[in-house]
């Protein structure tokens, strides 16, 4: 065993034996969360490691007034995954009255490190704070079990309820209503909105967001890559010539036109003549882009994610990751469901093909007849696919594995591992590691991406940020390229979490997606070239449009003002008294935009402008389009302010002015004044 290797089995089975019982995924749960009795003081945050999407670490105490709800997660489990857009959901109804904080409390070893998290938030799209909690320690405090688990916190800072598993927004509003509106008539809410400084706010734009799969076509010399953060599939030549884009960019499941259809995080793909199939992952459905008519189609799924128990028949799907095409079949590796399953190309719906549904790495035969089943293969979260035309290769993720499926008919058939953890008695989920050699003796971590090519499987070893070949005749792997540590260099080669591979003419191409990029290898020369695309720009889909003024915000009406223009300009001195201790946030642009005005430069109606400034008391300087006569004017000025000392935590609030200006060139007065009060 290499050092790293031994280094990560001890820490595991230190973190083991410190909580007593092996944390696991949770099944998904649809019930409302469990209030915990007797109410008692939610332990404190300190004492964990970095704090992401935050200024500064973030105390429950400074948080009174608010519910609170602590989210631990860990970034490879698909069930967290899950849950994410329903908290989401959450934070948009309630923004005012509700603070998720995600405890990432890591499973893998790659999953401890605060870059890699970083990198998991802005691919995930979290606008909440995230706890970097590696040694588990606020997951011990709140006797937390399994991923993901909820604990909510009420506004006087007690530990109110938990759930553990997959829940679903309506349950979390139904638990919430009610009781917002007690803790209201209490006089117990701090209503003020608040602002988290989030890694979205410095992160730069590039051409490929997060790819998270690749395939490549050696017959039509085509590269289609899944754009997946962009949400969208990019289409090349193998030399990297842009042909077309797929998508708006937008989220959403709108079939049509190349220009008009949307996805949600796009993975797997698998072609078949001159369609294009697409695991629309986080939609549930699987699209077919029709590369003739350049349309787009939605072929299986209902856009709602199936139970963890579908029934027979159900035309839900549950986080389609890869697809691989085998004769006239689609074979579908969902994630979601910890089960593998196919499709026609000739259409109707999907159906189960293997997997009992639990999470785990056990061999057995294919496919059961009902949810758990003992004596049948089980896998664990299978990530990639591949095929020989005999065998359907799984990179199984959860349990750092690759497995054997038998396509041919006939005889029973039995699942079987080829690499990993099938073999032990326990610990199958959290054996992994980095070791080449044989692969009875191997370990992987958290592979994603698979290829098969003659007697060798290419394996994108994911946390381990590597690039694998297994000899299928020795039953020996060896790394081809990159490192343990990440990085984003042709020579030495590094990747960092690659998490799609596909092969044509020689070169194995790789979704290289922390990188942002598509990495080309060549198997002749074993050297490593990043694939330059050109022409290709970031998407820039149409925003939906939102309010400037928060709900709640107060407009404050001035007496008529008579007003002298300066060099065609009104001037305007601002002044916000904002509470006592608190001071405007350095580190966010103030932004303000005139609703109303005849005077003013018609470009400037309605438009967001900002000013950098830490002075509540500032000028504005309005452009006019004449200096003489009067109208209504009405300024709506937003500012982020935040306790002295307690930059982490940053409110935000926002006003209105309003009232008659004349503007003459007899007035005395020279600027407008405009005074405030924040809540």
């Amino acid at each position: 065993m290499n050092t790293q290797s031994r280094w990560y089995m001890t820490l595991m089975y230190a973190l083991i034996s410190c909580i007593l019982i092996l944390p696991r995924p949770a099944p998904a749960q649809r019930g409302e969360p469990q209030l915990v009795k007797p109410l008692r003081a939610a332990p404190s945050l300190t004492g964990a490691g970095e704090w992401i999407n935050s200024a500064g670490p973030l105390q429950l105490a400074n948080l009174r007034g608010k519910i609170v709800i602590l989210d631990f997660w860990t970034y490879c489990c698909s069930n967290c995954m899950h849950i994410l857009p329903e908290l989401k959901k959450l934070e948009r109804a309630y923004p005012n009255n509700v603070v998720v904080i995600g405890v990432h409390s890591g499973k893998f070893a790659t999953e401890h490190n605060a870059d890699n998290i970083r990198e998991a938030v802005l691919r995930h799209e979290i606008e909440h704070p995230v706890l970097n909690d590696p040694n588990h320690l606020i997951w011990r405090r709140y006797n937390v079990r399994m991923w993901p688990t909820l604990c909510i916190i009420d506004p006087t800072g007690r530990l109110l309820a938990r759930h553990e598993g997959e829940i679903r927004f309506p349950a979390l509003d139904r638990f919430l209503r009610n009781r917002l509106a007690g803790y209201r008539k209490m006089r117990q809410l701090d209503e003020t909105p608040l602002r988290f400084e989030l890694e979205s706010h410095v992160a730069k734009a590039t051409p490929l967001k997060f790819p998270g799969k690749v395939l490549a076509d050696e017959t039509s010399r085509r590269l289609f890559i899944s754009d997946s953060n962009h949400n969208r599939i990019v289409i090349t030549s193998l030399d990297g010539n842009l042909i077309d884009v797929v998508g708006s960019g937008a989220i959403g499941k709108q079939d049509g036109s190349y220009q008009a259809c949307s996805f949600n995080h796009p993975q797997g793909l698998a072609l078949f003549k001159q369609s294009l199939y697409v695991a629309d992952t986080e939609n549930h459905l699987i699209r077919k882009v029709d590369l003739d008519s350049r349309k787009v189609s939605t072929v299986s799924g209902t856009g709602r994610q199936a139970s963890v128990r579908p029934r027979p028949g159900s035309r839900h799907l549950n986080s389609p990751w890869d697809l691989c095409l085998h004769k006239e079949t689609i074979y579908i590796a969902m994630a979601g469901a910890h089960q593998l399953w196919k499709l026609s190309t000739r259409g109707g719906i999907a159906k189960w093909f293997s997997g009992n549904g639990v999470e785990d790495i056990v061999d057995g035969r294919l496919k059961s007849t009902v949810y758990g089943q003992l004596g049948y293969a089980s896998y664990a979260q299978p990530s990639g696919l591949a095929t020989d035309g005999k065998w359907l290769y799984v990179a199984d993720s959860e349990g750092s594995s690759i497995r054997a499926v038998p396509l041919r008919t006939g005889a029973t058939r039995y699942v079987q591992t080829v690499l990993g953890t099938s073999a032990l008695a326990n610990n199958r989920l959290f054996t992994f590691g980095d070791r080449d050699g044989r692969v009875s003796q191997a370990l992987l971590q958290h592979p994603l991406g698979i290829v098969s090519v003659g007697q060798r499987l290419f394996i994108a070893d994911t946390y381990n940020n590597k690039i694998k070949m297994l000899d299928l005749q020795s039953r020996v792997i060896r790394t081809l390229a990159g490192t343990p540590q990440p990085g984003n260099t042709d020579n030495p080669p590094r990747f960092d979490e690659p998490a799609g591979i596909s092969y044509a003419a020689g070169k194995l191409y790789v979704a290289d997606t922390n990188n942002h990029s598509i990495r080309v290898l060549d198997l002749n020369n074993r050297t490593v070239s990043t694939l330059v695309i050109d022409r290709l720009p970031a998407p820039n889909p149409a925003e939906p449009p939102t309010a400037f003024l928060l709900p709640g915000s107060k407009t404050i009406k001035f007496e008529p003002a008579h007003i002298q223009a300066m060099q065609r300009q009104l001037v305007i001195d601002v002044q916000l008294q904002l509470p006592v201790g608190n001071k405007l946030n350095s580190s966010v642009p103030l932004q303000y935009t005139i609703l109303q005005g005849d005077f003013v430069d018609a470009s400037l109606i309605d438009k967001l402008q900002i000013l950098e400034t830490d002075n509540a008391r500032f000028n504005l300087r309005v452009p006019l389009r004449r200096e003489t006569g009067q109208s209504r004017f009405e300024l709506a000025v937003k500012y982020f302010y935040c306790q002295e000392g307690l930059e982490s935590v940053c409110r935000v609030s926002s006003v209105k002015f309003a009232g008659e200006v004349h503007l003459s060139s007899q007035s005395g007065r020279k600027s407008l004044q405009l005074r405030q009060i924040a809540p």
